[in-house]
């Protein structure tokens, strides 16, 4: 298929899809189209559903882009339409009692954890604060509690408000391929955020440990 007749396929269910989109979903290697001698893009079925199930972890989800990838390939033939478990993951809820059990952590360890504004109380939990209450279980052991790092999510907070800034541009914007290209760009540039601090991070960890 040509990439025309993808987007006639996929754009009932993504009307913001656009051709740039794609291209883009490509460069990411979500997609790998063979191509004619001429250099055009052909999507064999196989491609298509790749892309069904990519576009629909990451509008429904949230999830990058980066994970979506690393999904498809451990876990999808890249001609058979794909069906995405870990969509199920990513939707697991934890009472407050089964979060703890999970995360092998104690009651004060979460209280704590939701004293410092780390996760927020809730009658059920997602994976992601799964995640952290185990994160925050490591720490503990080594004398790091929740209060120590608060600083820590006041500072992804700014750099949220710095990704927000720079693309505001775009979400003034009312057409779907900007508002297309900001849901794309958003997480590209936490990325490069990330690659910053981890190089001081470890600037700063080789200093302590000549």
């Amino acid at each position: 298929m040509s990439i025309g007749q993808v987007l006639a396929r996929l754009s009932p269910e993504f009307p913001a899809l656009t051709a740039s989109k794609l291209r883009f979903l490509e460069v990411q290697g979500i997609v790998t189209p063979v191509r004619t001698e001429s250099g055009y893009r052909k999507f064999s079925q196989g491609d298509v559903e790749r892309l069904r199930t990519a576009l629909t972890m990451q509008r429904d989800f949230g999830i990058p882009l980066a994970r979506i990838r690393e999904y498809l390939e451990e876990h999808v033939d890249a001609d058979a339409p794909a069906a995405p478990p870990s969509i199920v993951q990513t939707s697991r809820r934890y009472r407050r009692d089964e979060l703890i059990a999970r995360a092998g952590a104690s009651t004060g360890l979460l209280n704590d954890a939701v004293s410092a504004g780390l996760i927020t109380a809730a009658e059920t939990y997602d994976e992601r604060a799964l995640a952290l209450l185990r994160s925050l279980v490591t720490l503990e052991a080594h004398g790091i509690q929740p209060r120590h790092i608060r600083g820590v999510r006041q500072t992804a907070e700014r750099e949220v408000a710095l990704i927000e800034s720079a693309i505001a541009p775009l979400l003034r914007r009312s057409d779907a391929a900007s508002r297309a290209r900001a849901n794309e760009l958003a997480p590209e540039l936490a990325k490069r955020i990330d690659e910053i601090r981890d190089t001081f991070v470890r600037a700063a960890l080789e200093r302590l440990t000549p």
